[in-house]
């Protein structure tokens, strides 16, 4: 019965995806018809002429980071909930993005990200910048009781403020020259990423969703309390150990690739945890789908409501989680969470 639940979940979830994606490829900030559009894909255009540019070299790549990016941070919100059994556990809220992002700065400023070398230099800074962020918040914020909302947020806030002063640290030593790369990086935007870059991003995130996704069952588990689950024949230690790796791993690509991009972790597990219930075997494929989902739909209009400027997807996402985040954070602490 999961199993068909999951099947028909996941089927609506890709076509709804498909959809998006369909319209993402119709719209941008190049004005191209339909038709063109059409006789790009179909093959019918020379490969030299401007649509085919414009849709194979950078809507489609841009499409394809952002569904990573989107379905990454979702996952990893996910995660970050269900090993802190914390609704409000994400990575843009515990600091966790604030810590990959002053490692992909460091490594930025070793030298430009052009191959596959430099993009796993990236990655592998941020990933460690993330962990460290994430060790420093469990360690505030851990209690005999677990982990407090309120200390939990908190030890997130402080340490994302640390992590952001001294990436402001480092980024008054840049050149100016790549002053400005950096900071519209540091905004959280999708861009059309290289194919062998797009081929590390898409590597990496598989192995984190893996190690998320394959401890489901004992994610369902350890929501009962780390003494029912030691009792259960789960190892509470391990299983925490290892959703911390997957979380940060897909942290670190979306920020190492796309900058710091708030509150999808955050926004995307809550939705769709109401339709598809907590049980993660369910909850973390649904999740990936519908944070790609989430993200494009919010690179589309970053790409295309103040054209042929462009608006920080960062920025948008911001602007709905905020609000979402007040709500959660009133109507579960008024619960007793």
């Amino acid at each position: 019965m999961e199993r068909r639940r999951l099947v028909v979940v996941l089927a609506a979830l890709t076509g709804v995806l498909a959809l998006v994606v369909i319209a993402a490829i119709f719209l941008g900030s190049a004005r191209l018809s339909p038709a063109d559009v059409l006789a790009v894909l179909t093959g019918r255009t020379d490969a030299s002429r401007t649509e085919s540019v414009v849709i194979w070299g950078v809507r489609l790549p841009r499409i394809a980071a952002a569904v990573l990016a989107g379905g990454a941070l979702a996952v990893a919100g996910a995660g970050f909930q269900g090993l802190t059994r914390n609704p409000l556990a994400e990575p843009s809220v515990l600091g966790v993005s604030s810590g990959a992002a002053l490692g992909v700065v460091v490594a930025q400023l070793m030298g430009p990200a052009s191959g596959v070398t430099d993009a796993l230099r990236l990655t592998i800074f941020g990933f460690a910048g993330a962990l460290a962020a994430g060790v420093i918040v469990y360690f505030i914020a851990a209690t005999g009781a677990g982990l407090p909302v309120q200390t939990l947020v908190l030890a997130g806030v402080i340490v994302g403020l640390f992590f952001a002063a001294a990436i402001t640290v480092v980024t008054s030593l840049v050149d100016i020259n790549r002053l400005g790369g950096i900071v519209h990086w540091l905004l959280g935007n999708v861009s059309a990423i290289p194919p062998r870059g797009l081929a590390v991003f898409a590597m990496l995130g598989t192995v984190g969703f893996w190690l998320i996704a394959g401890q489901a069952r004992q994610l369902n588990v350890l929501a009962l309390g780390e003494e029912a689950a030691l009792q259960l024949g789960v190892n509470a230690e391990r299983l925490k150990l290892r959703v911390f790796v997957g979380s940060a791993l897909l942290t670190a690509c979306v920020v190492a690739f796309a900058g710091p991009i708030g509150f999808v972790g955050l926004i995307v597990p809550h939705s769709v945890r109401m339709v598809v219930g907590p049980d993660h075997r369910l909850l973390v494929p649904a999740t990936l789908l519908g944070g790609a989902i989430f993200l494009l739909v919010a690179d589309t209009l970053a790409r295309n409501v103040v054209a042929p400027a462009e608006l920080s997807v960062g920025v948008l996402t911001s602007l709905c989680g905020a609000p979402f985040f007040i709500y959660l954070l009133r109507t579960r602490y008024r619960a007793g969470l």
